[in-house]
């Protein structure tokens, strides 16, 4: 399963939550990266290099760290990526390493969330972290990226036939039911 989603829909607290019912790892890539970084294994050390300078770990690298860790045991019945892929190179690039694998994408979840909402919550998460970059005009920024990067994304999976979409916008029980009832009518069950 592929989780899309703007930043600040709960893509996090919901992929736990999934991970959890489903009994599924939820892999996101920055944990990904900070594990290779922290292990120092020869992709870590390769990323940090490009994360020192404030630059993207190119492709080449992170599609390496994802075929690694989707590998792994505790994946073998399933897993939920979270923030990969991001362009539509990865999308073929994570087509390619499950299908040599003998696996494909069951389902990817997209949970969407009113622009104005998200801003008014990652404001808030903001002040409550004392997240001073975190302003207004950042969010808005980082959506526009989102929305300009992801919503090809989408479009790719929907015609595929594979998107599920679910409102990311209520009490945090409610979106996991929500988000649960959805994935169940696209045939996923724990």
């Amino acid at each position: 399963m592929v989780l899309l989603g703007p930043p600040g829909a709960g893509k996090g607290t919901q992929a736990a939550r999934i991970s959890e019912r489903l009994g599924i790892p939820a892999i996101s890539t920055g944990d990904i990266f900070r594990a290779n970084v922290a292990g120092e294994t020869e992709l870590g050390k390769q990323a940090k290099q490009y994360m020192d300078k404030g630059e993207y770990v190119p492709d080449s690298v992170t599609n390496a760290m994802v075929k690694d860790r989707i590998a792994q045991d505790d994946a073998a019945e399933g897993f939920l990526l979270d923030g990969y892929p991001r362009t539509e190179a990865q999308v073929n690039e994570l087509d390619a390493m499950l299908a040599e694998a003998g696996l494909a994408l069951d389902v990817v979840l997209e949970i969407t969330a009113d622009n104005e909402v998200v801003v008014e919550r990652l404001l808030k998460r903001a002040s409550e972290q004392n997240r001073a970059d975190d302003t207004e005009p950042v969010i808005r920024r980082r959506l526009e990226v989102y929305a300009g990067q992801t919503a090809p994304l989408a479009a790719l999976y929907e015609a595929k036939g594979l998107l599920v979409r679910a409102d990311g916008i209520g009490a945090v029980d409610e979106v996991t039911e929500r988000i649960m009832t959805a994935l169940e009518a696209a045939g996923v069950r724990a």
